[in-house]
């Protein structure tokens, strides 16, 4: 038998990039993973784009809400195996102490939320986000963990965060 794994991802406000990745995680995980989202300081609604994008995808809405990190840190929370934070500014904020010391790491995104422009303009940055974020979590799922040591485990899943960031740093030479 084959554990599930619990998997939070953050954000600042628990609106758009987090709620994406949840969804994501579900959808690459399998049965292996079970997504979770939270921020630290939630706005209260899921961001309307980030819903029609993954009713676009046939993605599940039900249920999605904007949330405090504060839930997975109560008595009877979940316990996570990682935590990955989204965002850059949550990742700079001081984390609660986690119940059975997740692997942690940050995959910073940006944020679609905060994109200008018409209509198109802001679900091409959620689209955007949408498609990094799936593209990390198919990788993530695809690690063989049952095979790797905590500290190797590590090691993968901030090179995940890390590849990406140094693209785009490059694609921006």
């Amino acid at each position: 038998m084959t554990r599930t794994f619990n998997v939070l991802f953050l954000c600042t406000g628990n609106s758009a990039r987090s709620i994406l990745a949840e969804r994501l995680m579900e959808q690459h995980g399998s049965g292996r993973f079970r997504g979770y989202s939270a921020g630290s300081f939630p706005k209260g609604t899921v961001h309307p784009l980030a819903l029609r994008l993954l009713s676009e995808q046939s993605f599940p809405t039900e249920g999605l809400r904007s949330k405090s990190w504060e839930e997975f840190t109560a008595p009877g929370a979940p316990t996570m195996d990682f935590v990955f934070t989204v965002c850059d500014q949550a990742a700079n904020e001081p984390c609660p102490i986690w119940p059975g010391h997740p692997i942690t790491a940050h995959w910073g995104v940006p944020d679609p939320a905060a994109a200008d422009g018409n209509e198109a303009e802001r679900m091409l940055a959620f689209r955007d986000a949408f498609a990094v974020l799936g593209r990390r979590i198919a990788i993530f799922a695809s690690l063989p963990l049952n095979a790797l040591d905590t500290l190797a485990t590590r090691r993968e899943v901030e090179a995940i965060g890390r590849d990406a960031a140094t693209a785009r740093q490059e694609q921006a030479k």
